[in-house]
């Protein structure tokens, strides 16, 4: 007599968690399950969606090799990856192609990583260099400008505060309404180290640099003015990239600052925001659990942080 008829069955949902049955006996299916249950080849991955739940059969007649693949997504969530095999060739081509998809996944990383790298470097000595040369420049005459000085570092903070309300108000009025084309794709799975919603951040790198600029060949008290805001609108964004992709997204590596309690906090509430679990709050990134707080996501925002916390252990 053939061997008993198996199946799998793979639950993946919304909130990062599998439940998966194994070697349970299976009937043939009545006329009533004809548009929910599908026939598949021994090869089957099932994947997390964030806003579907999805229940996959998978139906033989021979005894299936199931194997379990945890992968870590680009949010930072592990996403099982089932594979039944009935044969120990079907097995190593399984393998190769799993092989090849991390192969690439770490090579998308490493781009992005030299990218972020070389942005950041230069960027930022220009930055220093920029500010040295200004008021060495306007020192000679042996007057120290004082008020232009107060004026450009005050700016350079109240600029960098300020990206952040402009961020919050330009992602709900702007990128999830009439630029949404855009920023759609920052809300599915990327493929490749790049996506169209970086176009942002080079819309908001001109006028940095041309603030910089005006600011660094001018002397004067609104020059000085106009180059602490440039200052700060380039240390907003470093920021940003470093946090957002590098400590949500896991673009690239961030080191330590993946274990500072309030960036944990600010990643874990980004996290919600592609939940939509509020509506889309925060559209902030800094000030977004305060954000969730004026919803009354606090409760949420704690199971996402533990949630983070265990993947980082693992």
């Amino acid at each position: 007599m053939a061997a008993a008829t198996v199946a799998a069955i793979a639950v993946p949902c919304s909130s990062s968690r599998s439940f998966r049955l194994t070697r349970t006996p299976f009937q043939k299916p009545s006329s009533r399950f004809k548009t929910t249950i599908r026939y598949f080849d021994p090869l089957v991955q099932v994947r997390r969606r964030s806003s579907s739940l999805t229940v996959c059969f998978v139906a033989g007649d021979k005894k299936f090799e199931t194997q379990i693949v945890e992968e870590t997504s680009d949010s930072d969530e592990i996403i099982p990856v089932i594979i039944s095999t009935p044969s120990s060739s079907s097995s190593i081509s399984n393998q190769r192609v799993i092989d090849e998809k991390m192969a690439r996944k770490k090579s998308e990383r490493f781009t992005y990583l030299v990218a972020a790298i070389m942005s950041t470097l230069g960027i930022t000595s220009m930055a220093i260099m920029a500010v040295y040369y200004r008021f060495s420049w306007q020192m000679e005459g042996g007057e120290i400008p004082y008020v232009e000085m107060f004026g450009t570092f005050a700016l350079s903070v109240g600029a960098a505060v300020g990206m952040e309300y402009w961020a919050r108000w330009a992602h709900e009025a702007l990128w999830h309404a009439s630029l949404w084309h855009m920023h759609e794709s920052h809300h599915k799975p990327r493929d490749g180290p790049f996506e169209l919603n970086d176009v942002f951040a080079i819309i908001n790198a001109v006028p940095a640099i041309s603030l910089l600029n005006y600011g660094f060949f001018h002397k004067g008290i609104f020059p000085g003015l106009c180059f602490g805001a440039g200052l700060g609108i380039t240390v907003f964004g470093m920021a940003y990239m470093f946090v957002h992709d590098g400590l949500v997204h896991k673009r690239f590596q961030v080191g330590p600052i993946a274990n500072v309690p309030y960036l944990r906090k600010v990643a874990a509430a980004h996290q919600l925001h592609h939940t939509e679990k509020f509506n889309g709050v925060p559209y902030g990134l800094f000030l977004g659990p305060m954000e969730l707080e004026e919803v009354g996501g606090n409760e949420e925002l704690e199971k996402e942080i533990q949630r983070r916390i265990k993947l980082y252990n693992k």
